[in-house]
């Protein structure tokens, strides 16, 4: 896939500085940084109440930034609705279930695949989701709401394939699921950004997961972003307790 023609010359496809944001009257982040190129995988960690999901849903448009930048492929999103977010190839899969219960499996991945217009498209990234989780090739008709917690969490990552987004925004991957399917998960999202370009920004507890697949680590601490290493450094570092 052709990276998009608005990407700026120094491939940075996410540029979030000094950003605030938070819910009401409290704030919950209050200097976030970062940086993310064409075709990188960045793991956003930190305890929890740290400010990580705050951020990534500032990034998308469910939260409202209160200071700082947001840009994508060059341009300001921090007034962006989540719907312009997809329509601009953006997904974000929350760390919650995040599924039409009512509708069937299959429903459900149609729907996530409305803002790819190509057909072709559509029909490659239907079975690389339906290769990745069989299950959902097995139980296409059934309502999604009668999968468990693990099943939905599977589902909502296939929904977030189908929109064949450019950047990629999830939240906890690995939650709910066993290793093995988490490893097939990160290996797939791996494989994207290889052979795509995509980027994906994931927020992750589990360092082991992390450094599996990403190629830079970024730290939050009380609503600010504390380091920022690559992954190689992390592993060198070998101990990491000292960064929450």
């Amino acid at each position: 896939m052709a990276w998009h023609e608005n990407s700026p010359a120094n491939g940075a496809v996410l540029e979030v500085e000094g950003l605030r944001a938070g819910y009401g009257p409290q704030t919950a982040v209050f200097d976030a940084e970062l940086s993310l190129r064409r075709g990188e995988v960045v793991a956003l960690m930190g305890h929890n109440g740290a400010g990580k999901t705050t951020t990534v849903k500032s990034i998308f448009g469910l939260v409202k930034p209160r200071g700082g930048t947001v840009r994508y492929e060059g341009s300001e999103v921090g007034g962006w609705r989540p719907r312009d977010s997809v329509a601009k190839g953006i997904s974000f899969t929350p760390a919650e279930q995040f599924v039409f219960a009512d509708l069937s499996v299959g429903d459900n991945l149609l729907l996530g695949s409305l803002s790819n217009r190509s057909e072709e498209r559509r029909q490659a990234r239907m079975e690389q989701v339906l290769d990745l989780f069989p299950i959902l090739r097995e139980r296409a008709d059934q309502r999604a709401g009668t999968f468990s917690g693990g099943q939905q969490r599977m589902l909502s990552i296939g929904i977030a394939l189908m929109s064949d987004p450019r950047l990629m925004l999830l939240d906890e991957p690995s939650l709910g699921l066993s290793p093995a399917v988490v490893d097939e998960i990160l290996r797939t999202l791996r494989e994207l950004a290889n052979t795509e370009s995509m980027t994906v920004l994931l927020i992750e507890q589990n360092m082991k997961y992390a450094l599996e697949v990403a190629d830079r680590v970024v730290i939050m601490h009380r609503g600010r972003t504390t380091l920022n290493a690559t992954a190689e450094e992390m592993r060198r570092r070998g101990n990491w307790w000292d960064l929450f």
